[in-house]
């Protein structure tokens, strides 16, 4: 799944990593499996998996183009929105934007 969300993503323009990243850009994007599970079961096996994916963008500056960039490309890719939220981590003096997908995978 991680090799599926980089292919997406790596034309957007910025970082883009698996759960941490560690460089000097101000705008990045983190991402991670927050659940994997089954969707759909049949004679005792799983037929389908669903991979829950939240994609994390981290900026200074607004980020509205680059969220709009990565939520296009991940419905390309044939993840599923999910919800998207809002944040300002306070410490960091950084905006969040928090993205989950699914993709159901057989």
């Amino acid at each position: 799944m991680n090799r599926e969300i980089l292919a997406a993503l790596k034309d957007v323009g910025v970082p883009v990593r698996f759960q941490t990243y560690g460089g000097k850009e101000e705008t990045y994007i983190t991402f991670f499996t927050y659940l994997d599970k089954p969707e759909l079961h049949s004679d005792d096996r799983e037929l389908i998996t669903g991979n829950y994916i939240q994609i994390d963008v981290w900026s200074k500056k607004d980020y509205t183009d680059l969220v709009d960039s990565v939520h296009q490309k991940m419905i390309e890719a044939g993840f599923i929105k999910l919800n998207f939220y809002d944040l300002y981590e306070e410490e960091l003096k950084v905006y969040h934007k928090v993205m989950r997908f699914l993709k159901e995978v057989i």
